[in-house]
């Protein structure tokens, strides 16, 4: 992204509108690539020092012991960064994952909401016992319940809205008129502050009163005073209706901005010297408001921790106790639990005093942490059909989709270039037959990738036969969790289309589509 001076919303790539804010700061130095460990300094900038793992009491041995756990259980890891004491000590990259690329944090955005609350608290902006109605007087229903009356800034903080249950922000992501107005129709069933239903519509709220008592988005109003003093750059925050950042998604930023997060809680708040949050309420954000184990937007962990999450497995988990925090993206399924079972397996006990040096444990991780790789290599395969179905348009009969036609150009060697018709207008991947091809796409996979409908990703493509009449493409975009596997089998005059993502908050495949040949 260029640098940009102002917080203008632009067109998203994501859907709705968005903010770019901040440039990519990223300084070419020397060091060990994108997959580093150790006291090597990473392929840009950061500003975080480097040290081995032994210096800062962890054996490279227990970061090893970590990995192979995390390969063995099939969780796919795309990054991880790992911070004690002021240092990084441990990172890496599942190619094509890189450190300079933003990815899509989902939930664990809310964690960052969290701090504009806090700061906006401080600043006098409003308080945690303020009526969540006595912000928009004009959204408000003809009739007020009682119990939405009394909702308050803490019950949105604790999500304990009295809201019978979750509204995800897959619901409102379609939606272009007011959120404010959609929170306000959810019934208030329980009183405020009784039972805990996790919602994103509570997150939603904090970020809209932030926006009504700053004048600011909450993107904007953090820029000055979190983004730029934690030197995060090059992010990207959805907007919503009425000028509001969704608050509960929506943010991109890089692994290491994940671990910023981290470290600026685990170190009370501070950060250069200077208080960026004021350490009651860093306190606030980890303390047991509910049984349910959630604090003011922070999920609490074991041993202590604490940890800002998203769907699909963004992670930042702050050990106070140790100084450590660890983050990673990662494409998990909804359920999958990462941070409840193989993290903690390993952390906080891998955290010790001392650790005893060993080069060969250390030269292992630093050979593991340059090699990761996500997908095998590209396989050169051929078939003749190939060239029968090269250039040749498939129409689509009316589908749920909107798909009218496809057609594959095989006419290089080196690249299949995939197009594709549909009511949105017509897309292209370009897609590697010896090596992946990087580029951006319009096409987008929508109930596919948790409705997200962006206008342009980027995406990391190859393809295979699979057999002589079975073409299947990798698609990976790249700065999200979603990967699709696609699947266009011909036979006689017909094209079969499968598609299929590997992680998603619905189905995870669409239905089977057949094309026919267009006539010439």
């Amino acid at each position: 992204m260029e640098e940009t001076t102002t917080t203008t919303p632009a067109i998203s790539r994501r859907g709705l509108l968005r903010l770019s804010l901040g440039g990519t700061a990223m300084a070419s130095l020397p060091g060990i690539g994108w997959a580093a460990t150790g006291a090597a300094a990473p392929a840009f900038a950061d500003g975080l020092p480097r040290s081995r793992p032994e210096a800062q009491g962890i054996s490279s041995a227990s970061i090893l012991a970590f990995l192979d756990d995390a390969e063995r259980g099939a969780f796919e890891l795309h990054s991880f960064m790992l911070w004690r004491n002021g240092h990084v000590v441990a990172e890496g990259w599942w190619d094509p994952y890189k450190p300079e690329r933003r990815h899509m944090t989902h939930s664990l955005t809310k964690s960052v909401t969290v701090c504009a609350v806090g700061m906006a608290i401080a600043d006098g902006k409003f308080g945690l016992d303020d009526k969540v109605v006595s912000f928009f007087p004009e959204h408000l229903p003809p009739t007020v319940s009682a119990n939405l009356a009394a909702m308050t800034v803490r019950d949105l903080l604790t999500m304990r809205t009295g809201h019978e249950s979750m509204v995800s922000g897959s619901v409102w992501r379609p939606i272009r008129t007011s959120w404010i107005a959609e929170f306000f129709k959810i019934p208030v069933v329980y009183t405020p502050g009784s039972k805990f239903v996790y919602t994103s519509a509570a997150t939603y709220m904090l970020s809209a009163i932030v926006t009504k008592t700053t004048g600011q988005s909450t993107a904007d109003y953090l820029k000055p005073r979190f983004f730029e003093p934690l030197g995060i750059t090059g992010y990207e925050w959805d907007v919503g209706p009425e000028g509001i950042s969704p608050g509960a998604n929506g943010l991109s930023w890089k692994t290491v901005d994940s671990l910023k997060l981290g470290i600026l809680h685990a170190q009370n708040g501070q950060w250069n010297g200077k208080q960026i949050l004021t350490k009651a309420w860093v306190d606030s954000v980890h303390a047991p408001h509910t049984k349910d184990r959630y604090g003011y937007q922070w999920w609490l962990g074991q041993h202590g921790a604490y940890n800002a999450d998203g769907l699909f497995g963004q992670y930042s988990v702050v050990f106070p106790e140790q100084n450590a925090v660890l983050a990673l993206n990662s494409a998990l399924p909804p359920k999958a639990g990462f941070n409840a079972g193989i993290l903690y397996k390993h952390f906080p006990a891998a955290f010790g005093a001392t650790a005893v040096a060993s080069e060969k444990d250390y030269a292992a991780l630093k050979a593991r942490t340059r090699t990761l790789q996500l997908l095998p290599p590209v396989k050169p395969t051929s078939s003749p059909v190939a060239a029968n179905v090269s250039g040749q348009r498939f129409d689509f009969a009316e589908n749920p989709e909107k798909i009218k036609s496809m057609r594959l150009d095989f006419s290089s060697a080196e690249s299949c270039v995939f197009t594709m018709e549909d009511d949105r207008g017509t897309h292209k991947v370009q897609v590697g037959l010896r090596k992946p091809f990087e580029g951006d796409t319009t096409i987008t996979g929508n109930k596919l990738h948790h409705e997200y409908q962006p206008e342009v990703m980027r995406v990391v493509a190859s393809g295979e036969w699979r057999d002589a009449r079975t073409f299947v493409m990798t698609w990976t975009f790249v700065e999200s969790a979603f990967r699709d596997t696609v699947e266009c089998r011909f036979s006689g005059p017909y094209m079969r289309f499968d598609r299929s993502v590997n992680v998603n908050s619905s189905a995870t495949e669409m239905p089977t589509l057949t094309g026919t040949r267009a006539k010439t």
